[in-house]
């Protein structure tokens, strides 16, 4: 996408018509001021045309500004360390004192960026390290080499070729004399607190084989922070479909010496290839959640421009494919919907039989649109709907029922006891079904993804994973589930509710194959035996609410993982069959099954959700930066 083009859409998102066009200049022209001029011309100064129309378009527009940057100038302020923190780290004294050598290819490398780099480690807190630099340009820059020399604990070879950035950083390693190999770019910056985290990290976990951090941006000016990265902590299936970890990335040099460096195979997704190989070996991975990286950007960079390296997007797909065949597992890769995101589909095995299990009470109409749709898209053969009855009373119902014993996919089983058990539905739903694999799913919803049972079986075939979920919206577009996150508002929450369907959220996690805590029951693809392991949901207790929750936590208890796959869509009509918790019973029996799960997932809440973040807010579904002291 070209820069006009870019401009072109942050000015008219709804597209460029002529009506669009006349409508914009008429608010700006209202709104023209000097004050507004000056602001405009200061950030284009700074940030340069295209972000600073982004930063003051809503000036511009006469809207209420809203500066994206407070909440996250106010945690820095409030998280960073002080002078007298930073004096403090200076003056530790670590059991474990390794050397860390820091690899850096050069290429052409900008004088004013390498002399940033070079000043912030050498203002490092923990003094313990070498820089290793491999310089692949035609010729020395007299200017680099004056200050390389500034500082013994640098080491510099002149290659005299370029071998790309996989050869060049392969070079670079063959200068490291560490314990740690840490990888880092010749245009980005550390704070200088950065290294004594890492190696604090690796006093508190001794054995510890490779460390991650969260990360930032910086735009033009080394002050100007944007854009936080605030990661879960290490998840499989999330890293097969996105290179979340990228910086900072620290190894320990036995595994580096394992993996053997870089290959030039992967140039523009080297890093990503080695993570990926990295995951199949390492034991002991840690991700420290604070931002110990400040990734610059700039034109050429793919911080700013996100297709300005295309083949790196490929080089990243073929990395998975080619990971994914290592470990085992057959599938494909394609791309996302986003750059540098990836759709893994793993193959079937065999042709198990699949059994669909939709509660239902009475509200035909809505029941006829859940199963038409199922009947109509769906792609895979070996599949039957088991209809669980739940004390329905119009005869409509009852007809219905009788047209789909016609059906041989179609089989109706009846909860015998009274009243609503959601767990208790399911649960009779699963021990009266035959099917190897159980995906429930409510009555209130309509398929959009013809082969989502593929989709899903094929992870659900995995030894390593219980549970599978998907994306679903309300009727409006409007997300209404795209994973669930546990210690929301001191319980679990659905995220990115109410974001608008076909754009992005936070890192566009709503798109993104990841792992999750729980997904949500409206939805839950799993095998039958799972059930009986972790014993079944949990009708004593959590009859109505967070059966769903602690289903996927007990699972997570077995050691397996939690998938939310959004590449399998449905529609939820949320509630419209039982109704939401508006009468007193309702909302007395929700306080009291919420407080059984705050009880016996207590430890879990506390401690905070894995696939989450800590300076993330826990009051809103929405991926927030905490305004305030961590």
């Amino acid at each position: 996408m070209n820069d006009s083009k870019r401009l072109r859409d942050v000015l008219f998102p709804e597209g460029g018509k002529i009506r669009n066009v006349l409508r914009f200049f008429n608010k700006v022209v209202k709104n023209l001021n000097m004050t507004n001029i000056k602001k405009f011309l200061k950030s284009v100064k700074e940030k340069g045309l295209l972000i600073a129309f982004k930063d003051t378009k809503n000036i511009l527009l006469g809207r209420v500004e809203i500066d994206k940057k407070t909440t996250y100038q106010k945690w820095i302020e409030a998280n960073e360390p002080t002078e007298e923190d930073l004096q403090n780290q200076r003056e530790t004294k670590f059991e474990l004192n390794p050397k860390i050598s820091i690899l850096v290819p050069l290429f052409n490398t900008p004088v004013n960026f390498f002399n940033e780099l070079v000043d912030c480690l050498i203002n490092q807190t923990y003094s313990n390290w070498e820089l290793c630099l491999a310089d692949g340009s035609e010729t020395q820059n007299a200017e680099l080499m004056k200050i390389i020399e500034t500082d013994e604990r640098i080491k510099y070879k002149f290659i005299g070729e370029n071998k790309n950035i996989s050869g060049n950083t392969n070079e670079c390693l063959t200068l490291a004399t560490g314990d740690f190999i840490a990888l880092l770019d010749h245009d980005d910056l550390l704070p200088i607190f950065s290294l004594y985290e890492i190696v604090k990290c690796i006093n508190e976990n001794p054995n510890v084989e490779f460390i991650y951090t969260d990360e930032d941006k910086i735009m033009r000016t080394k002050e100007n922070r944007v854009d936080p990265y605030f990661k879960p902590d290490f998840s499989p299936d999330t890293l097969r479909a996105n290179n979340y970890i990228t910086h900072f990335s620290i190894f320990k040099k036995d595994i580096m010496d394992k993996l053997e460096g870089e290959r030039s195979k992967y140039d523009g997704a080297q890093d990503y290839d080695l993570i990926l190989r990295m995951s199949e070996i390492a034991k002991n991975i840690v991700h420290i959640p604070k931002i110990l990286y400040h990734w610059r950007i700039h034109p050429n960079s793919t911080a700013e421009m996100p297709d300005a390296k295309p083949y790196a997007y490929e080089a990243g797909r073929q990395a998975v494919a080619d990971h994914i065949e290592r470990i085992g597992l057959k599938g494909t890769v394609e791309f996302g919907e986003t750059p540098g995101v990836y759709q893994v589909q793993y193959d079937i095995i065999g042709n198990p039989k699949v059994c669909i299990l939709i509660p239902n009470k009475d509200a035909v109409e809505i029941l006829k649109v859940c199963i038409k749709s199922i009947q109509k898209l769906t792609t895979y053969k070996n599949y039957e709907i088991v209809i669980i009855e739940n004390n329905s009373t119009e005869k409509e119902t009852f007809e219905y029922y009788e047209t789909l014993k016609e059906n041989e996919k179609i089989k109706i089983v009846y909860y015998p006891k009274k009243g609503y058990n959601y767990a208790g539905i399911i649960n009779y739903g699963v021990k009266n079904c035959d099917g190897e694999y159980v995906v429930q799913v409510n009555n209130d919803t309509e398929l959009i993804t013809p082969n989502w049972i593929e989709k899903m079986l094929g992870f659900a075939q995995r030894e390593d994973v219980g549970a599978v979920g998907g994306r679903l919206y309300y009727p409006d577009g409007s997300i209404q589930h795209a994973g669930i996150v546990v210690g929301i508002c001191g319980l679990a929450a659905n995220m990115l509710t109410n974001l608008p369907k076909d754009t992005h959220g936070y890192f566009a996690k709503e798109s993104l194959i990841q792992n999750m805590s729980a997904v949500t029951g409206a939805l839950l693809f799993s095998r039958r035996d799972i059930y009986e392991k972790v014993g079944y949901m949990d009708e004593e207790n959590l009859a109505v609410a967070f059966n769903d929750v602690d289903f996927c936590l007990k699972i997570r208890e077995h050691g397996k993982l939690i998938v939310y796959n959004p590449f399998v869509e449905f529609w939820h009509y949320e509630s419209k069959t039982r109704g939401y918790e508006d009468t007193p019973e309702k909302k007395e029996r929700f306080e009291k099954e919420a407080n059984n799960f705050k009880t016996r997932w207590k430890d879990v809440i506390q401690k905070g959700d894995p696939y989450y973040n800590i300076n993330l807010r826990d009051d809103t579904a929405q991926y927030e930066v905490k305004n305030g002291k961590i």
